[in-house]
């Protein structure tokens, strides 16, 4: 049992002393060893080859069967008016406007069966399919069993994943997590003089997609943060934070006065003593492919924006949190036996309000800024639809477009008023 303990705890004092010296001291003096730039390019041949054994192996079968077609659904993206009309027509030559007829039920069936198979939003909250398989778990829809070889790679891909790399991040984690809470402790303890502050204020605002963007957006500067008061782990991490400097942390009741938010958050931008606020407007990670409505309130502050756009490399590994189906801790198992995590940031130009620019437009605007950077798809739909059912304000719309043509426009707009 002695010789077990002594073996073990030898075996750990190398481990440990090989993350100091090899990752740890080079990170505390700015400076890289190499050693992360030859691992990708070993880990991006690797990836390379497998896609070309996997494409070689897909078309050998396509010669043996016929192909299905790769779209789910054909959509038709005509105003509700033209479909409505050009079926009446196809039934009934007299009929055009004025009157109900049973066939426009097809036309809203027809949209409800494209909705629930394949609509905009629910897409955005599963994880970004590749086009190749990157020989984690998740695949892409086309992979198959292709050869002994890629099989044989993939476990061993598996066994480096978790027999190494795991260790490796759980130990780095371990070790930064209790830096933080201890380093963030005694900051707290100084003056308010010694504090490093960023010499601008402001507000910076960018896309999320995982709540690791915090911890990537922390290497280039300080800031404050904004979001939701949390339990377990995050707790005590909030907690720690809010002793360095003044974060804005809510509780879940005040999170739905949106008044009482708005009210902090320029109460705390316009005191220049304090570090500028990082915001994620879309209130909630969406996977890595789009940018959705960004919520005005964080645009009705006042004063300058700072856009940062955030777009991770999904070859190495998925980034994506679907905080509705994994948990912190499943999470986190996940990110730490991927590849790799690779982000590319694009920090914008300084953004201000126009004059007759109210905080939507304002919002709009910056949103689109994002998206062009980090050549991401921009969409008009709430990310709260990732929870919310349909706002009755968005059924409401498509009555009346409906009403207006049973009806006709000027009848609707009389009975509106």
């Amino acid at each position: 049992m002695e010789d077990f303990t002594t073996l073990a705890y030898n075996i750990f004092t190398v481990w440990l002393a090989v993350i100091i010296v090899f990752i740890m001291l080079p990170s505390m003096f700015g400076m890289s060893l190499g050693i992360s730039e030859v691992y990708l390019k070993i880990l991006v041949k690797t990836l390379e080859w497998a896609t070309l054994r996997i494409q070689r192996g897909f078309q050998e079968r396509m010669k043996r069967q016929i192909s299905a077609s790769n779209g789910i659904i054909q959509r038709d993206e005509s105003p509700m008016e033209e479909e409505i009309v050009g079926l009446r027509q196809s039934r009934s030559q007299y009929l055009q406007r004025g009157d109900f007829e049973l066939s426009d039920a097809f036309y809203f069936s027809k949209k409800g069966f494209e909705a629930i198979v394949e609509d905009e939003v629910t897409q955005r909250f599963s994880s970004e399919e590749l086009i190749s398989w990157n020989l984690l778990t998740r695949t892409n829809y086309n992979f198959q069993y292709i050869s002994l070889r890629l099989t044989l790679v993939w476990v061993l891909g598996v066994s480096i994943r978790y027999c190494i790399l795991l260790p490796l991040r759980v130990t780095l984690a371990t070790i930064g997590i209790s830096w933080l809470v201890v380093g963030a402790t005694l900051v707290g303890q100084m003056p308010n003089g010694r504090e490093n502050r960023p010499k601008k204020g402001g507000i910076c605002v960018a896309n999320h997609t995982s709540p690791i963007d915090i911890i990537i957006l922390a290497n280039d500067g300080c800031y404050a943060m904004v979001g939701q008061v949390h339990g377990g782990l995050m707790g005590v991490i909030q907690r720690a934070m809010a002793r360095a400097c003044p974060h804005v942390w809510f509780e879940r009741s005040e999170m739905r006065d949106r008044h009482l938010v708005t009210k902090r958050l320029r109460e705390h931008a316009l005191d220049k003593k304090k570090l500028p606020i990082l915001i994620f407007p879309e209130g909630t990670c969406i996977n890595n492919t789009s940018v959705m409505m960004f919520k005005k309130g964080s645009f009705e502050i006042g004063g300058t924006i700072f856009p940062v756009a955030i777009k991770y490399d999904p070859q190495f590994g998925d980034a994506f949190w679907n905080s509705s189906k994994y948990s912190m801790v499943s999470y986190l198992l996940r990110m730490m036996t991927s590849w790799a995590i690779k982000c590319n940031v694009w920090y914008l130009p300084p953004m201000t309000r126009k004059e007759g620019e109210d905080a939507v437009q304002f919002a709009n605007r910056v949103k689109s800024a994002i998206a062009k950077q980090g050549g991401l798809i921009e969409l008009p739909w709430d990310g709260g639809l990732k929870r919310d059912k349909v706002k009755n304000s968005f059924k409401e719309e498509q009555q009346k477009n409906y009403s207006k043509i049973i009806a006709g426009p000027d009848h609707v707009s009389e009975k509106a008023d």
